[in-house]
Formats: C-alpha cells, structure tokens, sequence
C-alpha cells in the first residue's frame, strides 16, 4: 500500500513540475502543499508591431514640440523644464515597475516622459553648456552604447521580452531615456550643423529606418540588434519632424503653434493607443 501511494504521488508531483516548473512546498498542518506560481514573469513592455513604432515615432513628435513649447515658448528655460519633466518620468518609471501587469496607457505615458526629458536635456547640454550638437551626440552614443553593454553584462540579454523583472526594467527604461536625448541631438545635428534641414533630415532618417527593416526582414543580423537601431532612429526623426511642424517657415518650418501641433499628437495618440492592438512582448526582438 505504502509502494503505491508513493507510485501516485510520484506521478502528481511530475505532472505539476511539467506544467509549472519546479514548484516550493509550504507546510500546511503535516500536509505539504505546493505554492502555485506562474509559469514566467510578466512581461510589462509592448509586442513590436507596425502599430508600435506609429505610437512611437508620434510620442517622439510630441516629445520635441512639447518640450519646446515649455522650455522656450512658456519662457522656463531648458535646465527648469527638465528638472519638471525627470519628476515627472521618475514618477511613471515608478508606476511602470510597480504595475502587475503590462499597462498600454502608462507604457505610452512612460515614453512621452522620456522623449521631452529627452528634447529638453539635450537642448540643455548642446545649446547651454555649448558641448553642441555634434559633441553632445557623440557624448549620448557613447552612453549608450556603455548602459547596453551595462545590461547585457548583469542580465545576459538585452531582448525586450526578457523585460521582466524591477532591475530589467530600470535597464530598459535608463536605456530609453539616453537614447531618446542622443535622438534630439543627432536629429537637431542633421537638420542644422549638416545643413540638410528638415525636409532632408526626414528624408535621411526614413530611410535609414527603411534600410533596417529590410534588413530584419532579409538579413541574419541579430533582431534584438536591428530592435534597438530602429527605437534609436525613431527618435532624431521625430525631432526634425516636430521642429518641421512649428519651426518658421524661414526657416523650413511650417510655422505651427507648439500648444497646437502637441494637442493634435496626443490626440493622435490616444486614438491610437485605444483602437490599435496592444499586448504584452511575447518573442525576442
């Protein structure tokens, strides 16, 4: 009797290992009962689809008209606005690592956070400090480049859908926020010191993001990698694309109200973020 009843309870503890992983025990009383945990942890961070990088390159359109119609159409100057904003992304990063389960909306608004961080700090190092555009991109890719390698070197991967977990996701966002501020510079960069103006950088940056697609599509090159070129990419063309909404038409703008053209991106956003498909990262990018 005794034989089989360890038979039985064998094969119990096997299906459940099968489906759950290793399960602890607790004790209850004299009986020991398995603590029910979930296969994975939750990832908290979008799937990649076309949907995303729309939201995305509008979030980086509105990061630079939105920072702009702080820090020089309210009069508040660069190092104020940034100090506003970082609460404010200090405070959503928050929200977005306490939160149980992946969340659209605070994704979205975490984003936004980061890109006028971005806008503002960057106008704060090229313009203020006077590192200007070129040093000051130089100065942002090499911080880039060290917070991936920081990452991949205390967590093994830097894929997305490994975002699960508090230190992962201060990784990710650390490493959105840096790239969202080299975004501004490099794209002020090519529209100004370059000379290529807005229209010309839009056109540089489409088809460099055009040129990283077809590579994700007909290439072996590693999809985390071409993950990454295309978010950081994403950024400068919304910085020439937002300065080419309300800059003077003298000087290649068209001129647009900042207030304005930031109201009709958020209300782009919204529309987009509430109709389009939204779901959890499942596969590595």
């Amino acid at each position: 009797m005794r034989t089989a009843w360890q038979s039985i309870a064998g094969s119990r503890r096997k299906m459940v290992e099968g489906t759950y992983g290793v399960i602890p025990y607790s004790k209850c009383g004299s009986t020991k009962v398995p603590r029910m945990t979930t296969p994975a942890q939750v990832v908290k961070v979008p799937e990649v689809t076309l949907g995303f990088w729309i939201i995305k390159i509008a979030a980086t359109t509105l990061g630079e008209t939105a920072g702009d119609a702080v820090s020089m159409s309210m009069g508040l100057g660069y190092l104020a606005a940034t100090g506003i904003f970082t609460v404010f992304l200090i405070a959503a990063v928050a929200a977005q690592i306490k939160a149980p389960l992946f969340n659209p909306w605070l994704y979205w608004t975490t984003i936004i956070a980061t890109t006028i961080v971005g806008t503002t700090l960057a106008d704060f190092a090229d313009r203020s400090i006077g590192i200007g555009y070129l040093g000051g991109s130089l100065v942002l890719l090499a911080m880039l480049l060290g917070t991936l390698f920081a990452w991949y070197n205390a967590l093994g991967t830097i894929s997305i859908a490994s975002v699960s977990s508090a230190r992962s996701e201060l990784f990710y966002w650390a490493t959105i926020t840096v790239s969202q501020t080299l975004g501004t510079a490099l794209g002020d960069w090519t529209a100004d010191s370059a000379g290529l103006g807005y229209t010309g950088g839009i056109a540089i940056f489409v088809g460099l993001l055009a040129a990283v697609a077809l590579a994700y599509r007909f290439t072996r090159v590693s999809h985390t990698v071409l993950f990454w070129a295309a978010f950081v990419l994403t950024r400068p063309l919304g910085a020439v694309l937002g300065d080419f909404l309300d800059k003077p038409v003298s000087e290649g703008g068209l001129d647009l109200s900042r207030f304005g053209a930031s109201a009709v991106l958020i209300i782009f956003i919204l529309l987009c973020v509430a109709l389009l498909p939204q779901r959890a990262a499942r596969e590595r990018h």
